[in-house]
Order: C-alpha cells, then structure tokens, then sequence
C-alpha cells in the first residue's frame, strides 16, 4: 500500500523552499520500494488484486506528477523572468524607458529555463522547449485538461498533445476549447488516439469556427520532411504534408503494392510500398533527374574487413549503423558502380560515382578521431568537416540533434582559438550557449583523455559530454585502494601501454 493521502499533506503546506526536501522523502520511499521491494511484488494466486491497485496508484501518482512538473517549470520560467526584469531594472536605474521590452525578457527566461530542465532531466533542449510551451498552456489556459492530468483522467501524452493542438488559438478561445473538451470527458473514457485528435478537432472548431482557414495556412507554413535513424541500419522518414496529398500518397502507393503483387511480387504489401516510395523519390525508375551526393562513411579496418569484431560504421549525417550494411552496399550496385564503369553498372542515366578514401588516426585509448590546427577565426572547410566526423550530432547536454554550425567553445573573441580542441558542433537552438548558461568549457586535467566539454547551467547543474568513439575504447581497469590490510589477493601487474594508434579507412 503506498499512503499518498500522508505523503501529499505535509507537502502541501510546506514552505516553498521545503518542497524540494518533501519530494525528496518521497522520491526515497519508492526508491526504495523499487530496489528492495521485499516481498511486496512477490508473485502469487492471492496477490492479483492487491498488484492492480499497486498499479493503478502508480498511473495516478505520475499523472499527479506530470501536472506538478508543469507548474514547477512554469513557476521556475516566471520567477528567470522577474530575476532578469530586476537585472535590467538595476541596470538602467532611474531611466526606465531604457528597459528591455517584456516580451525579450520572457524569451530569454524560456531558454534558460529549457536548458536548466533539459540538464536536470536529461532529456533534449528542443524537447524540453516544446514541453514547457505545452506546459504553460496548460497551467494558463487549460484549467480542465490540467486538472485531468492530475486526476489520471488523461495521460500526460493526451495532455501534452492536446495543448500542442490548441497551440494556434488566442488565449480566450483555448479556454473554451478546453472547456467544451472537459465536458466530453465522461464520453472519452477509454478513447483512442484516433478518438482523442478527433475530439480535439472538433473541440477546437467549436470554439473557433472562423479560424479554420487560418490555422490551416499556418499549419501549411509548417510542413517538412524528417528523415530520423532507426534500428538495424534503418531509417525513418516522416513528411508534414497537406491531409488530402497524404491521402492521395497513401492510395497511390496502396495501389502499386496491390499491382505487383497481383502480378507475382512475394514482398510483403508495407515492404513494396516502401520501395516504391525510395524508387520512385529517388529517380531509379521514373525519370527523375539524378543528383551526384558526397556522403561520408567511417568505417575500420577490421569491419570492412571482417564485420564479426563488433566495429560499427558511421554515415554522416545518419550515425552508427552496423557494418554488414555498408558490405552488402558494396556488393550490390554501389560496389558495381566503384569498381566497374558507372554507365554499365547503373544505365546512362545513372549518377557518376567516385570513391575517395582516405586514412584517419583515432586515439589510442578513447578512440575519438584526432587532426590539426587552423588560426582562422572561421572554421575552414575541412577542419569543419572533421568536426562533423568526430561529434555526429550536437554535443549539447542530451541533444542529438544534427550539426548545424561550427561553434568555438572558448569565444573568439575571449581569445579562443580556431582549432579542432576548442570546436564542437552544435545545433542552431544551442549555439546560444553564452546565453543559456553559465559557462561551458573544455575539460584538461590528469586522468582524462580525449575531447570532453563541460556544461554548467544558471543553477550549477554539471554535465560533460563528449564525441563517440569511432573504434571501441580501451577500458581502464578499476584501480584498487592502496590500503587493504584484509586482502590476500595479490597485486595486479601494471596495464600495458596502450596500442598504437590505428588507421581508419573512411
């Protein structure tokens, strides 16, 4: 049984500065419970309905959770806002016309307040950003769908996707909106996502019926493409289009899976539509105007060799995929391609293609990739490039979003130099680093190899991150305390020095 009633009192008529130890107690007792349960989850005939309540306490509890972590952000976002309105009050002393507008002042507080969230959570900068834009409209404007969530009426999903929805709407007819979605709850229960959206829908042009037009030129203005990793060598591609060229898409490749296989295919109806997809936007069958692309693929020797050591290879701009794809790539029309003429190996209309290789060294123990030195203030193309190789995706603190610019980790203007020790790439949102944090700096001190960056946030929140290794590092043993009167075991030898630095074919 787990007393939530005793738990939540005292918490809430803490003071606000006691809220983080209360919480802490709490956070204890399920630990806790988690790591040494005793014989609380033990299986048993008797024990079902005992386990269902345990459960569904747990689904309150995080729902009861999920609306106190969007008050909490949104409480911490106001309080940045009054901290920097006062800095600039100071600032500016009596001539308050000088003062910074509000509205530069809100957007500042909201970076740093995503930074601060994405470090203590761990999750993406991007990600924390759109959920506290979710969580402000909840805590503002959505009184029923917060109050929902932290009656596990919904899931924070619902919540959180609904408040996105409604994102478009003028603050007076969210309200409404809201309010007419709160009083289809008894209807809703046990809805889908399907249902859910569809309510959303209809909930939203309930309470702005005239903005139809609007909202969908907007959405318009939004529409993409996302090409995301997926396992096993696989990626995931995603486009934002307009509802009826979706479905005018999905029928079309319908129709073509439904031909071939009627005229003998064996692939399954997902697998020919997904070929189609990649033929047919690649030019292979109809005609589209072929296009010469630079790819850049890093791979050892060892798997390109013999795949079995556990080596992966990285693409740029993908990551790491195993190496058994890039040796079945070479065996079929690519490798045809590199080695024999492109004409014959892909028709006249195919792409020229030409294999450049060249040689990269790693670090001995870390196995990061290691270059030279430019003085440009600017990084020159090719020492930006080999930072793309090292860093893959953003080096910001649970950010993996794909390299955007060349950032100087000490400015330039402090002095920092243009070299491939004081670079990391970053995206576009964390370039503003200056701004959303205290100070971010290269770690050099004994015992630490390799290119590691160190992030502080506005609260002293200290996270380091650091480039994936290209080959698989060598593991420091463990050293032993240098006292063990008790020990019989007898001392280690010393490691042996680390293995040159090997050559990698990319």
């Amino acid at each position: 049984m787990i007393p939530t009633g005793r738990w939540s009192r005292p918490c809430a008529r803490a003071a606000p500065q006691r809220s983080p130890l209360c919480l802490g107690d709490q956070g204890f007792v399920l630990r806790e419970l988690a790591l040494r349960p005793r014989e609380l989850f033990t299986p048993g005939t008797e024990r079902g309905t005992a386990l269902t309540g345990v459960v569904g306490m747990i689904h309150e509890l995080r729902s009861a959770l999920d609306a106190v972590e969007a008050r909490a952000v949104v409480a911490l976002t106001d309080s940045l806002t009054l901290r920097k309105q006062a800095e600039a009050n100071a600032r500016v002393a009596q001539e308050a016309a000088e003062a910074p507008p509000m509205a530069a002042l809100r957007r500042e507080a909201a970076h740093e307040a995503a930074r601060e969230v994405s470090m203590l959570v761990g999750r993406s900068p991007a990600s924390a950003a759109h959920s506290l834009a979710s969580q402000r409209r909840l805590v503002a404007d959505m009184p029923e769908m917060l109050t929902a969530l932290a009656t596990a009426q919904v899931t924070s999903t619902a919540a959180h996707r609904t408040a996105r929805s409604f994102a478009p709407l003028p603050p007076e007819h969210r309200s409404l909106a809201d309010r007419l979605l709160g009083e289809r709850l008894p209807d809703l229960e046990g809805a889908g996502s399907e249902t859910w959206d569809a309510a959303t829908a209809a909930a939203i042009a309930g309470a702005d019926p005239h903005g139809q037009k609007r909202r969908h030129q907007r959405a318009r203005q939004e529409r993409h493409v996302t090409v995301r990793r997926a396992e096993h060598g696989m990626a995931t591609v995603s486009a934002r289009i307009s509802a009826l060229d979706g479905a005018r898409i999905r029928k079309r490749l319908s129709l073509e899976a439904e031909r071939l296989r009627a005229a003998g295919d064996r692939r399954g109806h997902q697998a020919i539509q997904a070929d189609s997809f990649v033929d047919t936007l690649l030019g292979q069958e109809d005609g589209m105007v072929a296009t010469t692309l630079d790819i850049g693929v890093m791979i050892t020797e060892r798997a390109l060799i013999h795949p079995g050591g556990g080596d992966l290879a990285r693409i740029e701009g993908y990551g790491t995929a195993s190496a058994e794809v890039l040796r079945e790539e070479l065996r079929g029309p690519l490798g045809a391609a590199l080695t024999a003429d492109a004409e014959d190996a892909m028709g006249p209309d195919g792409p020229a293609l030409h294999a450049v290789m060249r040689r990269l060294y790693t670090h001995p123990r870390t196995g990061e990739l290691v270059a030279v030195e430019s003085r440009a203030r600017a990084f020159p193309a090719a020492l930006a490039r080999f930072i793309r190789w090292r860093d893959q995706t953003c080096r910001a603190p649970y950010c993996d979003a794909s390299i955007r610019q060349i950032d100087h980790i000490l400015a330039h203007a402090a002095g920092g130099a243009t070299c491939l020790d004081n670079g990391q790439g970053l995206c576009a949102h964390c370039n503003g680093k200056e701004q959303q944090t205290r100070t971010v700096q290269r770690v050099v001190e004994p015992g630490t190899d390799g290119h590691v960056v160190e992030w502080i946030s506005r609260a002293g929140t200290r996270r380091r991150t650091r480039p994936s290794s290209l080959t698989s590092p060598v593991r420091r043993s463990r050293r032993r305390p240098t006292s063990r009167p008790h020990s019989s075991r007898p001392a280690h030898p010393p490691p042996a020095p680390p293995p040159p630095a090997p050559e990698t074919p990319a």
